[in-house]
């Protein structure tokens, strides 16, 4: 590993590409001397988007045996992918499911003395510990080389419990439940779109869908054992995941009472909007490369409280923001132990109060 503080990432999809592009735009704010991604096949039609993220200040890494293909697209590599994970002081892994898994076998275990760390993101369970910024960040230690980025979703539903049903780092939680209602595909993807609404099936006993075991294992970290249950459902759309949640507590609150502490939470974006369109309309107008990069997007109207202890609503996922926030948090814990918090002040308005 050089002196230098290099972050690499490996993949440029819609997680990927966008977080490529914030930490080259924040680089010098939060300390980070060179950035670097790997691509793994070379398209004419990603073409644009190498290009753009190299004039950002990024540098390509590619397979050894496709450098001549990428030269020949006008791209020039320039980094070979398995030397780019060894000079890195942390990498990102944004690939799809399942592939940041076979990387950790095949690269990361073989470097992880000479990088600082590994985070890789989503459906990749048993990757490292879980984490999601502001939920546990205490149970994250220097020990911890591979960090798990959970999904979007279980960001979402784990800031709604962190924000409604706890007090003082007190959980109230009796029972939580939530529907993930799941846009198709992102807007940047031509594959796996439905024609319909398509419903989910319970893989899990207990717990229902991946999303709800996610977050409990997530709270585990820091000792905390949730009674939650999640479904989910893919509808034919492309802008934006919903849930609807509905939160038990062993306590009285009332409505205004649930909103506010939804609009002051620095990291829950609140909006009067209903429609996930003008939601997403707006990140694209507002935010970095179109991303929120709130945990979630809590529709204020549709709040309501029964029985003065059950919390009911809907909240929009901000799919891949979230989880990049997460992982520039983690990306500079590792780089700089002691000054992240400093450093990482530097994305403050990057966070939509309200939306």
């Amino acid at each position: 590993m050089t002196d230098g503080k290099i972050v690499h990432v490996v993949g440029t999809g819609t997680i990927g590409e966008p977080l490529i592009g914030l930490l080259c735009d924040a680089k010098d704010e939060l300390g980070i001397d060179e950035v670097t991604f790997y691509k793994h096949n070379s398209k004419l039609i990603d073409r644009p988007k190498i290009k753009g993220l190299v004039n950002r200040g990024a540098n390509l890494a590619v397979a050894e045996q496709k450098i001549k293909e990428f030269q020949e697209l006008g791209t020039d590599p320039t980094y070979e992918a398995e030397e780019a994970i060894k000079r890195a002081s942390v990498v990102i892994d944004c690939t799809p499911k399942g592939t940041g898994l076979m990387n950790k076998e095949k690269y990361y275990n073989k470097y992880k003395n000479k990088v600082k760390g590994f985070l890789a993101q989503g459906s990749e369970f048993g990757f490292g510990k879980m984490y999601a910024v502001g939920i546990n960040d205490e149970a994250i230690t220097k020990k911890d080389k591979f960090i798990h980025i959970v999904s979007c979703n279980t960001h979402n539903i784990a800031v709604l419990i962190k924000t409604l049903a706890f007090e003082n780092n007190k959980n109230h939680l009796k029972e939580g439940k939530f529907l993930c209602i799941r846009r198709s595909n992102d807007v940047s993807q031509v594959k796996s779109f439905v024609p319909s609404p398509e419903v989910g099936v319970h893989t899990d006993e207990a717990m229902g869908t991946h999303h709800a075991r996610d977050v409990y294992h997530l709270y585990k970290t820091i000792d905390t054992d949730l009674n939650v249950f999640s479904s989910a459902l893919k509808l034919n759309t492309q802008y934006m995941h919903s849930i609807w949640y509905d939160l038990k507590i062993d306590k009285k609150i009332t409505k205004e009472k649930a909103k506010q502490k939804l609009i002051d939470n620095p990291r829950v974006s609140v909006t009067q909007k209903k429609a996930a369109n003008l939601v997403f309309s707006f990140g694209r107008d507002h935010g970095h490369y179109g991303r929120i990069l709130n945990q979630t997007v809590a529709v204020l109207p549709s709040v309501h409280v029964k029985n003065e202890n059950e919390i009911v609503g809907f909240c929009f996922t901000p799919q891949d923001g979230n989880s990049i926030l997460s992982s520039i948090t983690q990306t500079v814990r590792f780089m700089y132990p002691e000054e992240h918090e400093e450093k990482l002040k530097a994305l403050g308005p990057f966070l939509l109060q309200e939306v």
